[in-house]
């Protein structure tokens, strides 16, 4: 059974199996390190290793398949029951995880021991690890009073302004999370531990599209302008809005991770990469209230920088539970989003699979090219497949006829474009809406869209109506096959639509169709 590494630190690694299994492994198999057992029945493609010692040679096995892997420098370690943590999950340790933070030397492993550490926002810098071990929780305060906020802008010597504090694709004033980079690099947050923000003993989802008290609501962990960041293996949940939400970054790995929030909270999305360049996102669980996965790269208005595209990103052997997209691109992307790939992932009970949110007024570089679905099962997935090119968002001009019209208007600088869309290997099960709904403008259609070895299966149940996408003007429905307006060219090859009412492809405004 060949695997390979994904990802180490000084103090843990993770490891893929060289598969083509969705999520699980169909065969479950033990783990020994240095010829002793150390997971017995594993049952996923991804598992982590933890507690182990830094700058030291392994030996990994799994039935006769052997490899060794060696653990990162590590300079030293600081432990924050040393700087007067108490971990009851009522003292205040917030200055004591931040003395530990601010004390570590490059390259320092800062342990966060069993314990339940009730903590306001702690600020990260480069060259550390955080060590969360099993037993460890990081309790978010209740109280906004006790959070710092972020200023939507910082402006440099030069007088450049650099955009720090982000909400919904905009600058703007945000309260700081309780872990919380900015122009931090190499830094690695590990471990068998929780982040829990406490959200729902907090006020944060009382009031969470304003500015109550100065700011918009945090995250779970907000790195903004990071380079060589990790995050393996522990658990976020209770967000009061997104869980992860990296911006500007490169080269973020996101590893084995349980991501959680109650199913009816507002806008915690699971994982959103924003503007990043190079993000792995692999073994991680969610089940969260909005979007498992949103990738976006801001929103286009006179005050915000120049717009920059988010770009080769890798989402593999991920379990998406309950979101209201698996993963999803946009709303806000009027940088544009290219090269996705999406393998070896299970979609489970979310409204839709991919989900691309756009419309008019995003603007010319909100190109959105290469993205390909290859391996994919998806079960109680309403509608598998999403493009819509007519979003009502949460933008002021929602509803506005410049939106909604279907009527060929002028391309200019406001217009999107979406390029090539391929998905192929993939078994749905139990559709409810529709099995693929795509509709591009008439001023600028969807370039391409290939749907290849796919298996819809229509829910024979009774059903609810819905909408396989939001935008206005569009009647509820259910149990339909594929769906295309405004597509210059639609490849459906070796694809089979069962039990679906009406016609198998309804399409207009499709350029060259292909069946095969």
């Amino acid at each position: 059974m060949k695997f390979n590494e994904i990802f180490i630190s000084s103090r843990s690694a993770s490891f893929e199996l060289d598969n083509n299994d969705i999520y699980y492994s169909k065969e479950k198999y033990d783990v020994y390190i240095d010829d002793k057992l150390i997971k017995k029945d594993v049952n996923t493609n991804v598992f982590s290793i933890f507690n182990l010692t830094p700058n030291t040679k392994y030996q990994i096995q799994i039935n006769d398949f052997v490899k060794t892997f060696k653990t990162s420098f590590e300079s030293t370690v600081l432990n924050v029951k040393d700087f007067g943590a108490v971990g009851d999950g009522k003292t205040d340790d917030t200055y004591a995880l931040q003395a530990a933070i601010s004390s570590a030397p490059d390259y320092a492993t800062i342990i966060i021991p069993k314990g339940t550490y009730y903590i306001s926002p702690v600020f990260l810098k480069s060259n550390i690890t955080l060590d969360l071990k099993k037993g460890a929780t990081l309790l978010g305060n209740v109280d906004r009073k006790n959070y710092p906020i972020i200023p939507a802008y910082l402006t440099m010597h030069d007088g450049e302004r650099v955009d720090i504090g982000s909400w919904e694709g905009v600058p703007q004033d945000i309260f700081a999370t309780i872990l919380t980079g900015i122009f931090v690099e190499n830094v690695n947050i590990i471990g068998e531990g929780v982040v829990d923000a406490n959200a729902q003993n907090s006020d944060w989802w009382k009031y969470p599209l304003t500015k109550e008290g100065g700011a918009y609501r945090p995250r779970g962990i907000y790195i903004n302008r990071g380079k060589n960041i990790g995050i393996q293996g522990i658990s976020v949940k209770n967000t009061p809005s997104w869980n992860v939400h990296p911006i500007y970054c490169e080269d973020v790995k996101i590893i084995d991770l349980y991501l959680e929030s109650d199913k009816n909270s507002p806008n915690t999305d699971g994982c959103n990469p924003e503007s990043c360049n190079g993000v792995d996102i692999i073994g991680v669980n969610f089940s969260v209230g909005d979007d498992c996965i949103a990738i976006k790269s801001g929103k286009k208005h006179e005050g915000m920088n120049k717009p920059i595209v988010c770009q080769n990103l890798n989402i593999r052997n991920c379990h998406m539970a309950y979101g209201h997209g698996a993963i999803v691109l946009g709303s806000e992307i009027s940088g544009g989003i290219k090269n996705l790939n999406v393998t070896q992932c299970y979609f489970e009970h979310t409204d839709r699979g991919l989900r691309i949110k756009t419309r008019r007024g995003r603007g010319r570089e909100s190109v959105i090219d290469n993205v390909v679905f290859d391996n994919i099962y998806m079960d109680h997935v309403l509608s598998p497949f999403t493009i819509n090119m007519f979003y009502n968002c949460v933008d002021p001009d929602k509803h506005s006829e410049y939106v909604w019209s279907k009527e060929q208007l002028p391309i200019d600088d406001r217009t999107p474009f979406l390029g090539n869309f391929t998905f192929k290997n993939i078994k749905a099960d139990n559709v409810h809406v529709a099995s693929a709904f795509f509709y591009g403008l008439p001023e600028e259609p969807i370039k391409s869209v290939t749907i290849e070895n796919v298996e819809f299966n229509v829910t024979t149940e009774e059903t609810t109506p819905g909408k396989p996408a939001m935008m206005d003007h569009l009647d509820p429905m259910k149990q339909q096959g594929i769906i295309a307006h405004n597509v210059d060219k639609l490849v459906i090859r070796n694809t089979s639509i069962n039990n679906q009412q009406g016609e198998a492809v309804v399409k207009t405004g499709v350029k060259e169709f292909i069946l095969e």
